[in-house]
């Protein structure tokens, strides 16, 4: 049985159905100690970890919809390799995607700013909220551990203020945090539907992905 560590319900949704009784996912509802205490309670029988779903570029060669595969996920003074078989394998697999770092953060970046900051710090090509905890987790069980990411967002793009409001600590979607966030700011309203228009292309790669690397 494979752990996957995910960030939304949708992405767990996903996961699940391709993975065919195989995958049980572990959702962090943008919470890095909610994904951490559950992963650890969900560990019984599971013989592999992955973090798989959707990640900012930090790379500006990276466009909405590309695939990033994680060969090591990096943190201030820390390091995890993945797996060097499993890499090897989603590599095969995934025709195309690119194979570099990614970092794990606590928060949510939004600024192109801050996304170029932490792309000087080890070169990583990617930022989500979830590798760096499930990495940790594997470790500490000995498991083997993989990252497959799509991008949702490009490297040189902000997302609205609004999407810190998008998701619940369940991983569900937030509408009225996000409404409510849009109503004292209706400036955001096109970068917002850009962000959601962005979402989807990434959600549909996403599909392509999991079937590919779930697949016997």
């Amino acid at each position: 049985m494979i752990l996957a560590a995910v960030g939304m319900r949708r992405e767990a949704r996903l996961v699940e159905r391709h993975g065919a009784g195989r995958v049980r996912a572990v959702c962090g509802g943008g919470r890095p100690e909610l994904l951490e205490a559950r992963l650890k309670a969900a560990l019984e029988g599971a013989e592999a970890l992955i973090s798989i779903g959707l990640g900012g570029a930090l790379d500006h060669g990276l466009q909405v919809g590309e695939v990033v595969v994680g060969s090591e996920v990096l943190r201030p003074r820390r390091r995890w390799e993945t797996d060097p078989a499993w890499r090897a394998r989603l590599v095969e697999r995934l025709k195309g995607a690119r194979l570099g770092p990614v970092y794990g953060s606590d928060e949510m970046v939004v600024n192109a700013l801050d996304k170029a900051k932490l792309r000087g710090k080890g070169g990583a090509l990617l930022v989500d909220m979830e590798s760096h905890v499930a990495a940790r987790v594997a470790a500490g069980r000995g498991l083997p551990f993989a990252v497959v990411r799509v991008v949702s967002d490009t490297a040189a793009v902000s997302l609205p203020a609004a999407v810190l409001q998008g998701i619940r600590d369940d991983g569900t979607m937030n509408l009225a945090g996000v409404l409510g966030a849009l109503l004292r700011d209706p400036r955001q309203l096109p970068a917002l539907l850009r962000t959601g228009r962005d979402a989807d292309l990434a959600f549909k790669a996403l599909t392509r992905v999991a079937n590919l690397v779930f697949r016997p």
